[in-house]
């Protein structure tokens, strides 16, 4: 084989080696950002132009995520919020609409002790699709229902429902005693 015939073996395969391990790392990312985002990352997915943009969007969520000091609630904390959502769950017999705005305020008030942004919803959401995913459906759908209670458009069964979507997220965040932030295992 002349040098040139070498040359344009080695390129081709260099080539194909390129093309595979770019094959490769993007199934790599997709797996693992199915893995960590649950339905959301089929969500995303589906809300999106394409999936590389959806996947791009997942990727500045973990990043996002990464910027911030999550920490877990200390044992007082986590005591005085479960006694604060036992008194709501209590007034849900005799102010349903009011118990379910107060128990939207207390999932966000734990998300705030805890590091999260409050601010907006759905930056809310988006930060905790990262560490929340399996929940984060029933968190939206509690919110809407929360919406349609304030303009009086829910029954006491939509009502209950919320309580029990607000509760599984209010659960996820008192109980992650593990809690930490990619930022802070890369500082130690």
């Amino acid at each position: 084989m002349s040098a040139i015939a070498w040359v344009v073996v080695v390129v081709a395969v260099v080539v194909a080696l390129g093309a595979i391990g770019y094959v490769v790392a993007g199934q790599s990312r997709r797996r693992h950002l199915q893995d960590r985002f649950g339905p959301e990352y089929d969500r995303v997915v589906q809300e999106t132009d394409n999936r590389r943009d959806a996947e791009q969007e997942l990727l500045a969520r973990e990043a996002r995520y990464a910027d911030l000091d999550i920490r877990p609630l200390d044992a007082e904390a986590r005591d005085t919020y479960a006694k604060k959502w036992r008194e709501v769950q209590e007034r849900f017999v005799d102010a349903p609409s009011f118990a379910v705005t107060e128990a939207d305020a207390l999932v966000t008030a734990v998300m705030a002790d805890r590091g999260y942004p409050t601010d907006e919803f759905e930056e809310r959401v988006n930060v905790l699709s990262v560490g929340h995913a399996g929940t984060l459906d029933r968190y939206r759908q509690a919110h809407q229902i929360s919406g349609r209670a304030a303009r009086q458009e829910a029954t006491t069964e939509d009502l209950r429902q919320a309580m029990v979507h607000y509760r599984a997220l209010f659960d996820e965040l008192l109980d992650d005693v593990h809690a930490h932030s990619p930022r802070k295992e890369a500082d130690h």
